[in-house]
C-alpha cells in the first residue's frame, strides 16, 4: 500500500487515480499509523514553500516523513513535494526543509533567459544524468509535464534535468529517498511508468 501524505496541500486524488490505473493500491491520509503501515510514501505539494513546509509541520507529518525515511521507506516528493526535501528554499524569504536531500530551492530566473515565462509550464525532455530505480521502464529523451517557478540548486544528488534554456532539476535521489520536480500524475504513460517503478523498489 502506497500512502500519500495528507497536510492540505497537493493534488492528492490525481494521484491516487495514477496508481489505481497501474493496479496499485494507494491511500490519502494523515494518519501515522496508516503511514507505519504503508510499504511507501509520496509526499505530494503544490503551492508556496512557506505555506506548504508550516502546514506539513504544524500536522505532523514532517516528523512522520523523517521518521519512516529513516526507517529505510521508499519516499517520493513531487513538485512542491520534492522542493520540501531539501534543506532550505529561498522563495520569497528563507525556510527550512526537511533535510532529507541536501540542497537548496532557488528561483528559475537566476539561471533562465529573461525572455522566457515563468512559471515553466510544459512538457519537456529528461536528460538522465544518473541510473535510478525511478528509471527502470524510461529512456533517456522521455517526455515529463512541469509546472515550476522554482528548482533545486546546489544538489549533488540530481539524476535528471530537463532544458529551459538552462538545465534544470527534474529529479532527486539519496539513498530511499526520491523526488521528481515534474508531475508524474500528469505525464501519461512516461510517468505512469515512474510510478510503476517506485511501486517496484524493495
Amino acid at each position: 500500500m502506497i500512502a500519500i501524505i495528507d497536510y492540505g496541500v497537493g493534488n492528492l486524488f490525481s494521484l491516487k487515480s495514477s496508481f489505481a490505473a497501474i493496479g496499485k493500491e494507494a491511500v490519502v491520509t494523515s494518519d501515522p499509523d496508516v503511514i507505519s503501515k504503508s510499504d511507501r510514501i509520496i509526499l505530494p505539494g503544490v503551492g508556496a514553500f512557506e505555506d506548504a513546509a508550516k502546514k506539513l509541520r504544524d500536522s505532523g507529518m514532517a516528523d512522520v516523513v523523517k521518521r519512516e525515511a529513516a526507517l529505510g521507506k521508499p519516499v517520493m516528493g513531487i513538485c512542491l513535494g520534492m522542493q520540501l526535501l531539501l534543506d532550505k528554499s529561498y522563495e520569497y524569504g528563507e525556510h527550512e526543509g526537511l533535510g532529507l536531500i541536501h540542497g537548496n530551492v532557488k528561483p528559475i530566473s537566476d539561471v533562465i533567459d529573461k525572455d522566457l515565462k515563468i512559471p515553466h509550464i510544459g512538457w519537456n525532455r529528461l536528460i538522465i544524468k544518473k541510473q535510478s530505480p525511478l528509471f527502470k521502464y524510461l529512456s533517456d529523451g522521455d517526455c515529463v509535464y512541469f509546472v515550476h517557478s522554482y528548482y533545486a540548486a546546489d544538489c549533488d544528488d540530481v539524476t535528471a534535468t530537463a532544458e529551459y534554456s538552462a538545465e534544470l532539476t527534474a529529479s532527486i535521489e539519496s539513498g530511499n529517498v526520491y523526488g521528481c520536480q515534474f508531475h508524474p500524475e500528469k505525464s501519461g504513460t512516461v510517468g505512469l511508468n515512474i510510478l510503476k517503478a517506485f511501486c517496484e523498489i524493495l
